[in-house]
C-alpha cells in the first residue's frame, strides 16, 4: 500500500500542474467564446459565425486594449473609471491589492529597483528569501523611511500572503534569481529547486553574488 500510495502521488504531482495550467486556458477561452462568440452573433450577417471566432476576437481585443494604453487620452480615461470604481465599498479594498501585486511582476512596469535577497533573521544565521520592492525612501510613509533601509516582500510558501518589511540594507544579500524563480521557489517551500542555476560555479558555496544597488 505504501508503494501504491506514493506512486499515486507522485503520478498526481506530476499531472496536476499542467493539467489545471491546462484548464485554466480553456476555461478563458471557453468564456471569450461564450460571451464575444454571442456578441458576434447577434452583429454578424447570419452564416458567417463560425466556432472560435470568439477567442479571436478576444484576443485582437486583447491587443487593442494594449495599444490603447499607450496612449495619453486612454490612459486618462482608464484613470478616470479607476477612480469611479474605487468609490464602491468592497471593491476598494480588493481591487487596489491585486492591481498592484499583479503590476508589480508585469514586464510593462518601470521599476527603480528590482532585486531578489536573502535577508537575515536576527543573529540566528538563519536567513529567509525576499523581493525588494521599494528601495526609494522618499515613497514611503513618514516614520517609515529610515535611511540606509529598504522594503522587502517576504512571500508565504503554498498561499497568498506574506509580510512587508523594512530592513537594513546591511542585513541583506542579493541572490542570482529572477523574480520568476524566486516566486516559484517560495511558493512551493524550495521543493521545485532553481533548476540548471543551482550547478552554476558563481553559485558554489562562499561565492558572493553583488550587493543590493
Amino acid at each position: 500500500m505504501g508503494t501504491l500510495t506514493k506512486n499515486i502521488l507522485t503520478g498526481l504531482i506530476t499531472i496536476l500542474p499542467i493539467t489545471l495550467t491546462l484548464y485554466l486556458i480553456y476555461w478563458l477561452a471557453v468564456s471569450s467564446e461564450s460571451v464575444l462568440g454571442a456578441l458576434l452573433t447577434n452583429i454578424l450577417p447570419a452564416g458567417i459565425y463560425r466556432p472560435g471566432l470568439g477567442v479571436a476576437a478576444g484576443i485582437v481585443l486583447l491587443f487593442f486594449v494594449g495599444m490603447l494604453m499607450h496612449s495619453y487620452v486612454a490612459q486618462r480615461l482608464f484613470v478616470r473609471m479607476e477612480q469611479l470604481v474605487l468609490r464602491l465599498p468592497l471593491v476598494r479594498l480588493i481591487y487596489p491589492a491585486i492591481r498592484d501585486f499583479i503590476e508589480y511582476f508585469s514586464p510593462m512596469k518601470k521599476k527603480e529597483f528590482e532585486q531578489v535577497v536573502a535577508v537575515e533573521i536576527g543573529d540566528s544565521g538563519m536567513r529567509a528569501i525576499g523581493l525588494v520592492t521599494q528601495a526609494d525612501t522618499r515613497h514611503l510613509p513618514g516614520g517609515f523611511d529610515d535611511a540606509g533601509c529598504v522594503l522587502v516582500y517576504l512571500p508565504m510558501s503554498y498561499m497568498i500572503g506574506g509580510y512587508t518589511l523594512l530592513v537594513p540594507r546591511d542585513k541583506l544579500r542579493a541572490l542570482d534569481m529572477s523574480m520568476d524563480e524566486a516566486m516559484r521557489f517560495i511558493l512551493t517551500a524550495g521543493v521545485t529547486g532553481v533548476g540548471p542555476r543551482a550547478t552554476r560555479a558563481d553559485l558554489s558555496p562562499g561565492a558572493e553574488p553583488a550587493h543590493p544597488r
